[in-house]
Order: structure tokens, then sequence, then C-alpha cells
């Protein structure tokens, strides 16, 4: 079975960025403890357990919002994740004596940044994205005014809340393009005079584009967590853009060796929160796959904690 590696695939710049923030608070007796995460400092629940196993307390309840998981917080080190928050959450850990360290993606800061800058122009904002992850809850902390656009449905319900402002429309930084198009052509209908700010991170958009353009596959595998947007949308835009058969799976655990029957030729990506090693791994098991042979279906992984953060 021939294997395909995708590239670009792992982790994006802020990814990379998170990690090094907590690797070094880990390291650094300076910072107090505990150390406190505000949510999952990536959605990949391999690297949160690692973390765990070195003392690092992840909270994470999707019925809370990070205001609310501040109050399970009483003294040390609280990181705020890649995928940002607003600046009250920011004020309420200060407020409350912790040490804040802020491990926020550069490409979420800038939408936070365009934003803020549009509301003093005097601009409605809208902002596309998905429900239940941290990005837009971040986002829609900003100003109690932001409109929140999940579905072409929610576009064709919109409505300025003052018909003489102009529209300002932006994105979450994960999401493929389809899922933008599919709200704003129907606001450019009912708009034609906005400003969209097209904010899907590089990393996104190559490791997509790597997906759209790969060579031609009996199947794609995309390594990454359930919880993992980019990694989610990779599989769709294999699946629905190129009409590969398409599975996203954690681990080697996730397999099936009966998805290899009659396969000839695999793809393999991941999402911007998967581990390297993780990945590696994978492709080593399927480059060494048999199907007549099921001594080579084992699907048991070896790596450790280490090797996860490494």
């Amino acid at each position: 079975m021939e294997v395909l590696d995708l590239r670009p695939r792992g982790y994006c710049h802020g990814v990379a960025k998170a990690l090094h923030i907590v690797k070094k608070v880990i390291e650094d007796d300076t910072y107090p403890r505990p150390i406190h995460i505000l949510g999952l400092i990536v959605h990949n629940k391999k690297i949160t357990e690692a973390f765990r196993h070195y003392g690092v307390v992840s909270l994470d309840d999707p019925t809370k919002t990070r205001l609310e998981l501040l109050d399970f917080i009483e003294s040390g080190t609280v990181i705020m994740t890649a995928h940002g928050v607003s600046d009250l959450v920011i004020d309420k850990a200060t407020q409350k004596g912790l040490t804040v360290v802020n491990a926020t993606c550069k490409d979420v800061t800038k939408v936070h940044d365009a934003i803020k800058k549009h509301l003093v122009l005097g601009y409605e904002v809208a902002y596309i994205g998905h429900k239940n992850h941290p990005e837009p809850e971040g986002i829609l902390g900003i100003d109690p005014n932001i409109t929140f656009l999940c579905t072409k449905m929610d576009a064709m319900n919109f409505k300025l809340h003052d018909p003489n402002k102009k529209l300002f429309v932006t994105n979450q930084t994960t999401l493929s393009r389809y899922d933008i198009n599919i709200v704003l052509d129907v606001l450019k209908i009912k708009y034609p005079d906005l400003l969209f700010d097209d904010d899907i991170c590089d990393a996104t958009t190559l490791r997509q584009k790597a997906v759209i353009e790969q060579q031609p596959v009996d199947l794609c595998i995309v390594v990454g967590d359930t919880l993992s947007s980019n990694s989610n949308k990779l599989a769709f835009v294999s699946k629905h853009e190129r009409n590969i058969n398409s599975y996203r799976i954690e681990g080697l655990e996730d397999i099936n060796p009966a998805w290899f029957k009659d396969v000839k030729r695999i793809s393999v990506t991941s999402g911007a929160s998967t581990p390297t090693k993780l990945t590696n791994e994978i492709i080593d098991y399927l480059k060494s796959f048999d199907y007549n042979d099921e001594s080579t279906w084992q699907v048991k992984s070896k790596l450790t904690h280490l090797d996860i953060l490494s």
C-alpha cells in the first residue's frame, strides 16, 4: 500500500508557540503553583493528558465560559489558551491575584484587533464561526453588540441594529472556505457594501489546499482530535471537495484495518494541533501494513508523554 505524506501538516506557529509557553512555565519555578490552563491549550486530548502528567491542570467544561471557569482557580498561574480570550477574562484573572500567561495565537489577536478597530470606526460587526468553540467566545466578549453567525439561516435572518451603519464581517481562523462562503454569500446580497476581512489563518488555508490538490487516492486519513475544528475541516474538504473516502482519527487506536481492504494508495495529513510524532507513528504503521498479514494489524501506540510533547 502506497502512503502519501501530505505537506504541510501538523503544528502551526500558534500551537507551537502555545506549547512552548506551557513548557517554559512548567520548567520555571518562579511561576507560582499550581498551574492551570483556562480551557484546553490546544484541541488535542493527548497533549492535555501529557501536560497533566507534569502537574498542569486543564479546566475544561463546555457548559461554562472562561469567565466562569476562573471561579475554580484561587491561586497560582493561569495560562490563556491559543484560542484567545476577551479583556474581561484577563481583567478578572488579574483582579484575583493570579499570574496571567497569555498564549493566544497572533492570528487570533489580529482578529480581535480588527474588530476593536472597526467598532471604534462606527461599524456594526458580524462574526462567522462555530458554536461551542472557544475562539468565538473570546471574540463575542469584546462587545455585546457583535452578531455571531453560524449558518446560512443566521445570515438570512440578520439585520443591522442601525441601518445607517456600515457592516464589517470577519471569521473564526480555523474555518473552511465553504463554511465562510455559505454565510458570506447571503450577507453580500443583503449588504453589497459590506467590508469583509478574510481571517482564515495561513496554516488552515495551506493544509486545506494540500488536501484539495492531492494526487488521486483510495483513502485519506486525517490525524486530529475530535474537538479540533481545523482537523474536522480537513476531513470534510477531502470528502466533499475531492470525493475521497476519508477518516479523522485521534491515534492508532482509532484505526480499523478493514478500511484498507483493496486500498492501493492512501494519503495522510494532520491538523494544526496534532503532535508530529503521533502522525509519524501512523504513517509508519500504514507503510508496514499488509491486509493479507494480520500480524501487521496491531494498533497499539508506543508513544510516551515525553514523545507527545517533544
